[in-house]
């Protein structure tokens, strides 16, 4: 799973969408907290800072939580905020693996309800570097597909550095280097071509295909470890096929 959940279930409850929005206003403040601690809360003079509230703004965050996570960040609420990044990785069922990313200001809360979660929902806590080495580190740009052809979006952003684009459900995947993200969403904006997301992301060389069974327990595993406060993204090599996916709603 990536930070925009692309294989989540359908889920039309107003509860759970209102849980997801929570998280990722949550996720994205925290980024404008750690940005405003490194850089201050200059925002013109800190383009780590300007790039969080950027993608913040475009997300529907609001600007007071966007002030309050820049005052708190550069220590001008009196809060001392100091966020670690933690990399743990998993191992779901038939050969899936998860890269579970992340950020908090307590290291020991965010190791024991990773791996409660990880334990309870039939996955295993792997070893320090053996999930890690199936993935690489890329830029990603998420945008829906509508009208646009493969080829349009391919032509647009060929020059500014894109490796492939793939097609994810109804969703266009532009993956780069993460250095060229930036000129990758530039030519994406000068083509006059509309973007969701755009992050680094940690992207599988290869995926694993699950069967409706497996795929039931992985979303589990999926699902308990995006619920936890401490973690940032949920990143795995599971490919599940639109038809796995309609049975599944069907539960």
């Amino acid at each position: 799973m990536s930070g925009h959940s692309k294989w989540a279930t359908t889920k039309h409850k107003k509860a759970a969408i209102d849980a997801k929005r929570a998280k990722a206003f949550a996720k994205l403040t925290k980024n404008i907290e750690v940005a405003a601690r490194a850089g201050g809360p200059d925002i013109e003079g800190n383009p780590a800072l300007e790039l969080a509230v950027q993608k913040a703004k475009k997300q529907s965050v609001p600007n007071d939580n966007i002030d309050r996570a820049v005052k708190r960040g550069a220590g001008l609420t009196g809060e001392a905020v100091d966020y670690a990044e933690i990399i743990y990785e998993a191992r779901g069922p038939e050969g899936s693996a998860l890269l579970v990313e992340c950020l908090t200001d307590n290291k020991n809360r965010a190791a024991a309800e990773t791996r409660t979660a990880i334990t309870r929902s039939g996955g295993t806590v792997a070893d320090p570097g053996s999930v890690n080495y199936m993935f690489a580190r890329k830029g990603v740009v998420s945008l829906p597909q509508g009208d646009l052809a493969e080829d349009d979006v391919l032509m647009a952003v060929l020059d500014a550095g894109a490796e492939e684009v793939q097609l994810a459900g109804s969703t266009y995947e532009v993956i780069c280097e993460p250095t060229d993200l930036r000129a990758v969403v530039a030519s994406l904006e000068e083509a006059g071509i509309e973007y969701d997301t755009d992050e680094v992301e940690f992207v599988p060389s290869m995926k694993v295909e699950l069967e409706a069974d497996a795929a039931r327990k992985f979303l589990k595993l999926a699902d308990a470890l995006e619920e936890l406060d401490d973690v940032q993204n949920v990143y795995s090599n599971v490919d599940i096929t639109a038809a796995v996916m309609a049975e599944l709603e069907q539960d």
